[in-house]
């Protein structure tokens, strides 16, 4: 009989003493061939399971798994903890204004600033700032070692849960952000940000953290540390904040834009009194002090003032030099603490303000004066008053506000006319009024006056208007368009068009422009390259990284240039239009300018080392322009009027330590040019005809030009005697 195989059982004991039946031996799987099946590397899907529980890993895979994960994560921390270097400081962290200078680099013109800081010692910080911040943003700070554990899990808990009001970065953490790796959000950057916040609490003591910390971080209001935010705030420095000051700091620091108690006063109040508890929990102020807190009285948010006044439009034409054609950044201009040296001479500079000011009390509010100064060598300015304040109008009136040039266009006229070799001792007859033939347009001398058989001139320095519409008849009118855009206009200036009458000065330029172009008379033919306001820019190391373009380019030869300067001369004479400039006691060349109406009113005037352009023009409560109201005793104001007071007064102080530079000799260049002379004519008596109504013309910014424009005179000076006429007042400028 045979016997049956017995099952051997054993009996373990488990944990709480309860028995346990294994059975001591198992049966091995075998295939239908009698093979033993390969054993598995990873035993999943897991075998002898159901169709769904062999897809669940096993608790030992899982574990195994998570601590794999983990063993690797710690290797590759303290791999990157040893092999990752503490970088430079980022640029931003270490930003500092750049400084402007006048032309002697020493006095400070103003300075451009994208942070507004003031890094101070931590011992010239409140005990309080330093608590409060500590107890906002990281409460654990002198215990940790960097990073906090706890509060970055605490931080991801909220996150799952949707309430992300906790941050789980440490205050070395944060200080690593701003100081040397800029904000990151990624998980790789936020790792970095991790190892390099353990390395540098290791190498740095807890007061080098927090200083660095406080110096670096946005409390709004454009103040970066807690020196520029102790003043920014409360007019207090960093060491005399109080408790509540302290505590309102700290608590605008994650949000300062949005938080600032002049935007949002009840958010910020509700953020002072987080920070107030906190500070009584970890025991930096006592529950008095905390009773006694209240919250405190910010400053009104301030304006930039660094572009206040009359020299605010100087540092925007800088700015915008160093952009356009320098190639800088706005956040290299605004960061990079830059030492820029301008081209600005600080007593020319202060001489055109003052007498500016010193114009008659009577001047209107809405009257406009541009005035700039130009080394006609180098194109450098000297001296540019734009307006009175950049901060209520940011329209420069030197550099782009635009007039009528009136007479003061005659000027390119004349070159072109020399250029051709039209001697400035050419008789030209200019009647009363004068109709081009073929046309049915008249212009016409003011008050009917006439002359006959005197020279170009003496034509240019009484502005007789029609002497100077039949040089240009004679020339061409292209000519004058073309010679004025060889001087310096640009192509597409308003009014510029090549019909007669462009000689009365339909066109509307800028006093910047103007100036660029009788540089090239002055400088003897050469036109400097540009007009520019930097002389240099040096970094921080006190290397020179640009500087400004001082060439020019030969545009008309040394001939004509020497005749124009010398009859622009005359202007200044006797009975010349500018002839108030007289009394500067030097030779100078001037031409003054008015339009119809008057709208505008120019002077310019220029020696061979500087030139200087004066435009006047009123402007009406709806933005168009209008007529000059008379002011300072004038009953009109023409360019020979207060434009003239003007610029007197601001030569004097200009010239005054210049020394005395002459326009080359002209009678060589005379004398040969008297053999083409024409013979004189028979002198006649023309009486004026029937004056025709002057058009008005609008100075700026849209000219409408009016080719049989005759501009208005300047009242004051007497031409010279000539054969048949009086004395007359001049004629249009």
């Amino acid at each position: 009989m045979a016997t049956k195989r017995r099952k051997t059982t054993s009996r373990t004991t488990g944990r709480g003493g309860a028995t346990k039946t294994a059975t001591s031996a198992k049966k091995t799987p075998v295939s239908k061939s009698g093979e033993k099946p390969r054993k598995k590397r990873f035993n999943y899907p897991r075998a002898g399971y159901g169709p769904i529980r062999r897809w669940i890993p096993s608790l030992r895979f899982v574990l195994g798994s998570i601590f794999a994960t983990f063993a690797v994560g710690v290797g590759a921390f303290f791999g990157m903890y040893l092999m990752v270097p503490i970088p430079e400081p980022d640029d931003f962290a270490l930003a500092q204004a750049t400084t402007v200078y006048y032309s002697d680099g020493e006095t400070e013109i103003g300075h451009f600033a994208e942070v507004n800081r003031a890094s101070v010692p931590i011992s010239e910080m409140s005990p309080h700032i330093q608590h409060a911040v500590v107890a906002s943003e990281d409460g654990t700070f002198y215990e940790n070692n960097g990073v906090d554990p706890k509060a970055i899990l605490r931080a991801l808990w909220n996150n799952i849960q949707g309430n992300p009001t906790q941050g789980g970065s440490t205050l070395t953490q944060q200080y690593v952000e701003r100081y040397y790796m800029g904000q990151t959000t990624s998980l790789p950057g936020k790792i970095l940000e991790a190892v390099l916040a353990i390395k540098i609490d290791r190498q740095q003591t807890k007061d080098e953290v927090l200083e660095n910390y406080l110096n670096t971080i946005y409390f709004g209001r454009n103040s970066y540390g807690i020196e520029a935010a102790a003043q920014t705030y409360f007019g207090v420095s960093a060491k005399d904040l109080d408790i509540s000051q302290s505590a309102l700091l700290a608590a605008v620091i994650p949000a300062p834009s949005a938080w600032d108690p002049a935007v949002d006063p009840e958010t910020a109040e509700i953020r002072f009194d987080r920070v107030i508890n906190l500070m009584e929990q970890d025991g930096w102020i006592t529950a008095a002090e905390a009773d006694a807190a209240a919250f405190p009285e910010t400053l009104p948010v301030a304006t930039n003032s660094a572009l206040e006044g009359p020299n605010g439009y100087i540092l925007n034409e800088v700015r915008q030099e160093l952009i356009h054609d320098a190639g800088f950044t706005e956040l290299e201009i605004d960061t990079a603490g830059f030492k820029i040296v301008t081209t600005i001479d600080q007593n020319m500079q202060q001489g055109a303000v003052d007498a500016v000011n010193a114009m008659p009390d009577d001047r209107p509010e809405n009257n406009y004066v541009g005035l700039i100064s130009v080394d006609p060598k180098t194109g450098e300015v000297l001296a540019m008053y734009g307006g009175a304040d950049y901060l209520e109008r940011q329209r420069n009136s030197a550099t782009q506000d635009r007039a009528q040039a009136g007479s003061v266009f005659k000027i390119y006229t004349l070159v072109a006319a020399l250029d051709q070799g039209i001697s400035p001792e050419y008789p030209i007859d200019s009647p009363a009024t004068y109709t081009p033939a073929g046309t049915s347009t008249q212009f016409e001398n003011i008050f009917g006056t006439s002359a006959y058989g005197i020279t170009l001139r003496e034509t240019t320095a009484l502005s007789m208007n029609t002497g100077y519409i039949k040089l240009n008849e004679e020339i061409g009118p292209q000519s004058t368009v073309d010679m004025a855009i060889k001087l310096g206009l640009p192509e597409d200036l308003p009014g510029l068009d090549a019909n007669l009458g462009n000689v009365l000065g339909s066109a509307s330029p800028t006093a910047e422009e103007v100036a660029l172009s009788l540089s090239t008379i002055a400088a003897n033919g050469e036109r400097p390259d540009s007009i520019h306001f930097v002389s240099e820019v040096q970094n921080r190391s006190g290397h020179v990284v640009y500087s400004g373009p001082t060439t020019s380019t030969r545009v008309i030869d040394t001939d004509t240039a020497t005749l124009a300067a010398y009859t622009l001369e005359a202007g200044t004479q006797a009975n010349g239009t500018a002839s108030k400039l007289s009394a500067l006691g030097r030779p100078i060349a001037a031409k003054t300018g008015t339009s119809s109406g008057p709208r505008s009113a120019w002077v310019v005037a220029f020696t061979p080392d500087l030139v200087t352009t004066i435009s006047m023009y009123q402007i009406g409560e709806d933005g168009s322009e209008e007529d000059l109201t008379p002011f300072g005793g004038y009953s009109l104001i023409t360019g020979g009027s207060a434009p003239s007071d003007l610029m007197l007064n601001y030569l004097k102080v200009a010239y005054k330590d210049r020394d005395v530079e002459r326009f080359p000799d002209a009678s060589a260049i005379l004398q040969r040019l008297r053999s083409t002379l024409p013979p004189p004519e028979e002198e006649e008596t023309e009486e004026p005809e029937e004056e025709t109504e002057e058009p008005e013309e609008t100075p700026s910014p849209t000219p409408t030009p009016e080719p049989t424009t005759t501009p208005e005179p300047e009242p004051e000076p007497e031409p010279e005697p000539e054969p048949e006429p009086e004395p007359e007042p001049e004629p249009a400028p």
